[in-house]
């Protein structure tokens, strides 16, 4: 605040310098920067005071070491509820036990009978919590074979549509080529469950429910900014729904155990923390995409164990012959994805223009005349979604051809009604060669994109 500033001013004049100071700025854009300053009071020739010194943006770096202490904490929640969870499950075998035996010596007593029922009623339901501690703690006896995630959606699939009930109308979309990963059943069958469970929570009056798998790839780029995530080939399994979706505050405590939107008594906050354990302790990853009225895309990445349905890893020969001289328009509001998608289309020979702001397309628009032949811009953003901008463009330039970015799979994306058919879209996160061969395939279609 500027009382802070003020404060901060004053000291400075006193001690006529700062060193490694890290301080919060506001850019013209508005939007909020970190800086780390290095900055001194020094007299000129002639005897004024001036200061002088550096400024370094260390946004990037705080968001990443915000994720850090994030995975960090739930490291350390994960230790705490797992050793808990081993002296409760001791616990809760004697107290199981002797219900169970005193049950068989007051069976003709009924009443009584009811009451020891009730202690080993309880004491079950408390196992299967200590059971969710453990999966999320990952200290779980995981039995992993190799399986294909499109078996058990498939085996899973009619139970499922009995859960979430006939209002909620399920929808699968499986790759038929879709890679083996190494994972218990059972649990893998845990994680569904829960993701579509929560799904239909959040559909009171009903919605669509879209469970899809794709062979994925998540590259350097990806990992760098997702912290323990190894490189490689994935199965990829996302559920979807188009339920009231989260915002970023909800986001960044959903895998907490005991973390829940739901009313007192209906939820005990586990669930998703289970989620999260059982995908981290099969080496797998799992992000989250939603956007408050958006739904909700759960991406969980399992690790290919299959080499030989790995699409081969000479990158840079792809790369080189997806190339092209066109000019394309980037809308992005993110600036690591703007600046990946600039760099890798740059490389290759496009002529880039960047919008971070959706809302300054039309002025861009007005004052720069030349050619433009693809719109590439991402679907949720502040102010105004991708669509709008698409509509927008496309009223001053109509025969531009439109490709749309998301972290939401296209399926739901096209549930929610945010785009139409006969659109493209690259789903985040993608890798350079395939933005590469994305923009060239839609640049190549006939026709363009509404």
């Amino acid at each position: 605040g500027s009382a802070e500033r003020e404060q901060k001013m004053i000291e400075f004049r006193q001690k006529r310098s700062y060193t490694n100071l890290e301080m919060n700025y506001r850019r013209k854009d508005g939007g909020l920067i970190w800086v780390l300053q290095n900055i001194s009071i020094i007299t000129d020739e002639l005897g004024n005071d001036v200061i002088e010194g550096t400024l370094v943006d260390i946004t990037d770096r705080r968001k990443l070491e915000e994720q850090l202490r994030q995975a960090q904490k739930m490291e350390a929640i994960g230790r705490l509820a797992g050793g808990i969870a081993h002296d409760f499950n001791n616990l809760l075998t004697v107290i199981e036990g002797y219900s169970e035996l005193v049950l068989e010596r007051v069976a003709e007593d009924k009443a009584l009978a009811a009451e020891v029922q009730e202690i080993r009623d309880a004491a079950s339901r408390a196992a299967s919590l200590t059971s969710q501690l453990l999966s999320f703690s990952r200290r779980q006896l995981l039995q992993p074979k190799v399986i294909n995630l499109n078996k058990v959606v498939n085996d899973l699939e009619k139970m499922l549509r009995r859960m979430i009930g006939e209002d909620v109308e399920l929808t699968a979309f499986m790759d038929p080529n879709l890679g083996s990963v190494r994972a218990d059943p059972g649990q893998i069958e845990q994680v569904i469950m829960n993701l579509a469970l929560n799904s239909r929570d959040v559909m009171p009056q009903g919605g669509r429910l879209i469970l899809e798998t794709a062979n994925v790839e998540l590259d350097e780029n990806y990992a760098k900014q997702h912290p323990d995530v190894l490189p490689g080939p994935y199965a990829m399994l996302a559920v979807s729904d188009t339920g009231t979706g989260m915002d970023s505050e909800t986001l960044t405590h959903i895998f907490e155990p005991f973390f829940t939107t739901k009313e007192l008594g209906k939820g005990t906050g586990l669930g998703l923390a289970t989620v999260y354990g059982i995908v981290r302790q099969s080496d797998g990853h799992i992000w989250v995409y939603s956007e408050p009225g958006r739904g909700t895309t759960f991406k969980v990445y399992l690790p290919l164990v299959d080499a030989s349905l790995e699409p081969n890893h000479k990158t840079k020969p792809v790369i080189a012959s997806q190339g092209g001289t066109e000019t394309v328009l980037l809308v992005e509001d993110d600036p690591q994805v703007r600046e990946l998608a600039r760099t890798v289309l740059a490389r290759i020979g496009y002529k880039v223009f960047e919008i971070h702001q959706p809302g300054k397309v039309e002025d861009f628009l007005r004052q720069h005349k030349g050619k433009i032949d693809l719109l590439l811009t991402d679907v949720v953003m502040p102010e105004m979604n991708g669509r709008e901008v698409a509509r927008r463009v496309l009223v001053q330039r109509p025969n531009l051809k439109v490709l749309y970015m998301s972290g939401y799979t296209d399926n739901a994306i096209e549930q929610h009604g945010i785009l139409d058919a006969n659109t493209f879209l690259l789903q985040k996160p993608f890798t350079p060669e395939l933005l590469a061969a994305k923009v060239r395939e839609v640049l190549d279609q006939d026709g363009q994109a509404s």
